[in-house]
């Protein structure tokens, strides 16, 4: 007799320690079967993930956006160039890592392949004065990614490689998600760094660029988050270091395609509106909405038996605080709604993009990280990664750059922080300074969260005190070792399961990397001797 051969688990990704967490139970009620209305308030990641969770299993939905198109912060729009013709704009460079899985899982109900997504091969970090690393050729599997990493680095010498911390460093293996987070309560990524002492190159290539892409100095981010992100994207996870990016403007590559099957599973999408306020009825929600700019002055309002908040910080406490009756009036409900009003926002960040006279070097990498350019924190070229920009560098001979500085600080002059950034890329990339800009488009924005040094349960995370209404987004606290984009999108499957569980309907689940040590407790055992032999230590000497 032939044994059979067992079919392998399905994974979302290459790492056979990927985690399925399920959704809840779905809740005995006597009117499951019940038609349900949810409004979601927000049209970004989140909104469209809850939005898709929620329209497979059967409910009805509205999304409700205040922008003209679906991508929330990742969305794109054209422009007019000074010569008449079209380009494509958007809030900046997204990547989108291999560990991203509720992301792609989102993005495959159109592109089962992910073929609308290109792979780079590298994003070097640069350092002014020397010093540069790279994420090429790094082996996908911890720890190998780290030692190779180590071992390539030049910001790594042996001097500094015996400077390091070691019970410090072993700190970033060992966590378990989600105490992890709780136990950095009030620790800054500052403080995390200064604690491994790393050497300072490394410290700003390896760690602190990364720290800043959370649009936050280091300073006032918190260490809870900068370890998290460590666990994700390099020892928690076997995906390896590299990333993909969009084949061409957002719009036409992510979100139309979405929209266009949202629209088929009956959902239906209001763009250009901005919500007011959501208000509780004895039996019934009832979401409240008005032209986003401008046009007709009555608002019109929306009876829901749900509603997802997936909005950015500044959208989230606006309308919490719009909506008297939202959480209820009993200690619970105002003590949500505190955490909501204490929901921080990033400092202000710049996004430059310019089309230049001529090219820039042919061997300039897609996407540079960059430390010690003044604000300058990293440079893009499209035209190696999205299509509508390949056509119009062939068609004039010319680049499509982009330049973001992110964390800037208050009162931060525009005039003077576009000549500095201007100043950095010529220093950067030096054939830039004989190009002549034929177009730009420059982004100032304050829209984005602060994971500040605040404790970490005093964020508000998807739950909320009316079982009708749940939050999604990246503002939003999560269990799981997740960040950016893809805490967006496992916020907004965990909110479509809230809600279908509740009413008796099945949910989908999520995935995570691993939520702790990929070693076991290897790591936690090798820092309990070091103390140890630190404590003998210092009892011998005194």
């Amino acid at each position: 007799m032939i044994a059979r051969r067992r079919r392998p688990r399905w994974r979302p990704g290459l790492d056979s320690r990927a985690v399925f967490h399920p959704p809840p139970a779905p809740a005995q009620v006597a009117d499951a079967g019940a038609d349900r209305h949810v409004v979601v308030v927000g049209g970004g990641i989140a909104g469209l993930t809850a939005a898709l969770g929620l329209a497979e299993r059967g409910v009805g939905v509205t999304v409700v956006e205040r922008a003209d198109r679906l991508g929330g912060r990742v969305r794109s729009w054209p422009v007019r160039l000074q010569d008449g013709g079209e380009a494509q704009m958007s809030r900046g460079f997204h990547a989108f890592f291999r560990q991203y899985y509720n992301l792609r899982a989102v993005l495959r109900r159109t592109d089962p392949t992910l073929a609308r997504l290109r792979p780079l091969d590298d994003y070097p970090l640069v350092r002014d004065g020397g010093g540069a690393d790279s994420f090429a050729r790094i082996p996908r599997t911890p720890p190998w990614n780290l030692a190779a990493f180590v071992a390539r680095s030049p910001s790594f010498d042996l001097a500094g490689l015996a400077a390091v911390d070691v019970d410090a460093a072993l700190g970033l293996l060992d966590v378990d998600f989600p105490s992890t987070y709780s136990l950095l309560d009030g620790v800054s990524a500052a403080e995390v760094l200064d604690r491994l002492r790393f050497p300072e190159q490394a410290r700003h290539l390896a760690l602190e660029v990364f720290a800043r892409s959370f649009f936050a100095d280091p300073r006032e981010f918190s260490g809870a988050e900068l370890v998290a992100m460590f666990h994700m994207y390099f020892v928690g996870s076997a995906e390896g270091l590299l990333f993909d990016v969009p084949r061409d403007d957002y719009d036409s590559t992510l979100w139309r395609p979405l929209g266009d099957h949202l629209s088929r599973l009956g959902v239906t999408v209001l763009t250009g509106r901005e919500v007011a306020c959501v208000e509780r009825s004895p039996d019934r929600l009832v979401v409240t909405h008005r032209a986003a700019a401008g046009g007709d002055a009555e608002p019109a309002a929306l009876p829901a038996d749900g509603v997802v908040l997936a909005l950015d910080p500044i959208g989230l406490r606006t309308v919490v605080s719009a909506s008297s009756t939202l959480g209820g009036a009993d200690p619970a409900g105002e003590a949500w709604r505190s955490r909501v009003a204490g929901v921080r926002s990033a400092p202000a960040f710049a996004v430059w993009r310019l089309w230049l006279s001529g090219r820039v070097a042919a061997h300039r990498a897609p996407f540079l990280g960059t430390s010690g350019y003044g604000p300058l924190d990293n440079v893009s070229v499209l035209e190696k990664f999205e299509d509508h920009a390949t056509r119009w560098t062939d068609e004039h001979d010319g680049s499509v750059v982009e330049l973001h500085a992110y964390a800037l600080p208050d009162g931060t002059e525009e005039g003077l922080l576009r000549k500095t950034m201007l100043t950095e890329l010529h220093r950067v990339y030096p054939e830039t300074s004989d190009l002549e800009v034929v177009h730009e488009e420059w982004l100032l924005e304050r829209d984005c969260v602060l994971v500040g040094l605040e404790p970490w349960r005093s964020r508000p995370g998807v739950p909320t005190p009316d079982p009708g209404v749940v939050l999604a987004g990246d503002t939003v606290r999560c269990d799981l070792p997740v960040a950016l984009m893809e805490r967006a999108a496992t916020t907004g499957w965990m909110a479509a399961d809230q809600l279908l569980t509740s009413w008796g309907h099945p949910g989908h689940g999520v995935w995570s990397v691993p939520m702790g040590s990929r070693f076991g407790p290897v790591p936690r055992l090798a820092r309990r001797g070091i103390r140890a032999y630190r404590s003998a230590a210092e009892r011998r000497s005194s």
